[in-house]
C-alpha cells in the first residue's frame, strides 16, 4: 500500500473508535464528508467491508475489528517515536494528558506540576478532571492517578502523595441542636451529607474502622455532591455532617468553622499513585512530569 494510505487508516481508526463519523470528523479536524470518503476508497482499495454503517452509529465489521486491533498499537508505537524524537531537541516537549480527581490535582498534582512547568514551556499538560475510573489506553490520556487500592496490576504505578484519610465534619451551629454523634452507627440519626460515587453509580458509605472492626454507614440528608469542596462549603454552612479528606478541612477545623468528630474512627487510605502503561515511560517529557510528581517520604527513609 502506499505511504499516503497511513492517513486512511488512522483516520479509520479514529471512526472505529469513535463509533462515529460526526464525533471522529470533529477529533481529526476534518469535514465529515472527506472522512467518509476516504474511508470508503481504504474499504475499495482493501476490496472488503470495515464499517457497517447505520442511521445511528457505526460499527466494525469482523475484519474491520481485527483490522483495528492490528494498527492501534502500531499507530501507537508510531506517535511515541515520533514524540521521543521531537524531544531530542534543546529542550524536551510534548504533550501529556492526565486524568484525575479534583482532590489529586489540588492537594497533590498542582502543588508539584506548577513550580516545574515553568522550566519546560516545551511541554504541554492537559489535566482532565474526572471522579469515574477511565481506560487510559482507549481513551487517549497518556497517564491517570488514582488511589493505590485501584490502580489496575497490568499498569506501572508510582507513588505520588502520603497515605490519607476522610473525617467527619460539621458547623458548631449544626451540633448545637443536634449533638455529637459517639459512634459511627449515630450518622444514621443525623443529617448527613452524601457523596455520589459516580463509577459505582451510588452512594458512597463511609468507611470507619477501629481496632480491627470495619463499618460501613449508609447516610442521610438533603444534600448530595460528587466534590469534596463543595461538600465542605455546604457543612460550613450548617447543612450537616460531610465526610472529606482531611488535608483540605484541616484548615477549617483549626479556625473553628468546623468540627471534627468520630476521629479515632477514621482509617487511613493508600495515596494516590501515577499509572501508566509501560510504553510511555521512555519519553523525556513524561519521565520529567513523573518525576516531579513522585512522591519523597520528608523522613528521607
Amino acid at each position: 500500500m502506499a505511504r499516503t494510505d497511513l492517513n486512511q487508516l488512522t483516520w479509520f481508526q479514529a471512526v472505529a473508535e469513535e463509533r462515529s463519523f460526526t464525533k471522529a470528523a470533529a477529533k481529526l479536524g476534518v469535514a465529515q464528508s472527506t472522512l467518509s470518503h476516504t474511508t470508503k476508497q481504504l474499504e475499495t482499495r482493501m476490496g472488503i467491508r470495515l464499517l457497517t454503517r447505520t442511521t445511528r452509529n457505526v460499527a466494525t465489521t469482523v475484519a474491520g475489528e481485527r483490522l483495528l486491533q492490528t494498527i492501534t498499537p502500531r499507530i501507537g508505537e508510531i506517535e511515541d517515536e515520533i514524540t521521543a524524537l521531537m524531544a531530542l531537541r534543546e529542550k524536551p516537549s510534548g504533550s501529556i494528558r492526565l486524568t484525575l480527581s479534583d482532590h489529586a490535582l489540588e492537594s497533590v498534582v498542582w502543588p508539584k506540576l506548577k513550580p516545574v512547568l515553568s522550566g519546560y514551556p516545551d511541554i504541554g499538560v492537559e489535566l482532565i478532571l474526572d471522579s469515574t475510573f477511565r481506560n487510559i489506553v482507549e481513551e487517549g490520556f497518556d497517564a491517570g492517578v488514582r488511589l493505590g487500592e485501584s490502580v489496575e496490576k497490568d499498569m506501572i504505578a508510582v507513588r505520588i502523595g502520603p497515605d490519607w484519610r476522610l473525617v467527619a465534619v460539621a458547623s458548631p451551629r449544626y451540633f448545637a441542636p443536634h449533638g455529637v454523634p459517639v459512634h459511627p452507627q449515630d450518622l444514621v440519626r443525623h443529617v448527613c451529607i452524601n457523596m455520589r460515587h459516580e463509577t459505582a453509580g451510588g452512594l458512597y458509605a463511609w468507611e470507619f474502622e477501629q481496632d480491627g472492626q470495619a463499618l460501613r454507614v449508609r447516610v442521610d440528608g438533603q444534600l448530595t455532591f460528587n466534590n469534596s469542596y463543595a461538600m465542605i462549603d455546604a457543612a460550613a454552612s450548617g447543612y450537616g455532617i460531610a465526610y472529606v479528606p482531611e488535608n483540605i478541612v484541616e484548615r477549617h477545623v483549626v479556625s473553628g468553622l468546623l468540627v471534627k468528630v468520630l476521629d479515632d474512627w477514621s482509617p487511613f487510605f493508600d495515596g494516590y499513585f501515577l499509572y501508566y502503561p509501560s510504553r510511555r515511560q521512555n519519553l523525556p517529557a513524561f519521565k520529567i512530569i513523573v518525576d516531579a510528581l513522585r512522591h519523597r517520604d520528608p523522613s528521607g527513609s
